[in-house]
C-alpha cells in the first residue's frame, strides 16, 4: 500500500472513530433532554433496565454490566433508591450484599423513558436501510473482537 494510501485510511479510520464518539455524545445528550422532565438520566436507566433484566444483580455486577465504577454505580443506586424507582433489600445468601429490585413507580418510569428512546432510535435510523444497518453491526463487531484481541 502506497503512503497517500496507507494517510488516507488513516485519515477515513480517524474520522469514523470521531463520528461514533460524537454519535453517542450527541445522541446520549438529546436523550438527557428527553428524560430530564422525567428526573431521570440515560445512566439511571440503564441502571433501571439492567436491574429489571438482572433480578437480584449485586451492585458490583450492576456496574460491570452498565460500564460504570462500582462508586458510581453505588451512587446511582442510592439515587434511585431515593426516588422510590427501586427498592434494596439484602441478599439472602449474604447479607453484605444489597440487591436491586423496580418499585412500580420503576417500571413505570422505565416504561416511559423506553418510549422516548425508541422515537430517538427511529430519529437516528431515519433513512438508513436495515442492509445498512447490518453491515454497520459487522463492521462494528469486527472492531470490537480486534479490540478484544
Amino acid at each position: 500500500m502506497s503512503d497517500r494510501l496507507v494517510k488516507k485510511r488513516q485519515e477515513e479510520t480517524r474520522r469514523a472513530a470521531q463520528m461514533m464518539k460524537r454519535m453517542l455524545i450527541h445522541f446520549r445528550g438529546q436523550m438527557d433532554d428527553q428524560l430530564r422532565p422525567e428526573g431521570v438520566t440515560t445512566a439511571q436507566l440503564l441502571l433501571l433496565k439492567t436491574i429489571r433484566e438482572k433480578p437480584g444483580a449485586s451492585g458490583a455486577e450492576l456496574a460491570r454490566t452498565c460500564y460504570v465504577t462500582p462508586q458510581s454505580a453505588q451512587t446511582l443506586l442510592k439515587g434511585l433508591e431515593v426516588d422510590g424507582w427501586i427498592a434494596r433489600t439484602k441478599d439472602q445468601q449474604n447479607d453484605r450484599i444489597l440487591v436491586a429490585k423496580l418499585t412500580p413507580s420503576g417500571e413505570e418510569l422505565l416504561v416511559t423513558a423506553e418510549k422516548l428512546a425508541k422515537a430517538m432510535e427511529k430519529k437516528v435510523w431515519q433513512g438508513v436501510s436495515t442492509e445498512e444497518v447490518q453491515t454497520l453491526n459487522a463492521i462494528l463487531a469486527r472492531c470490537m473482537e480486534n479490540l478484544d484481541a
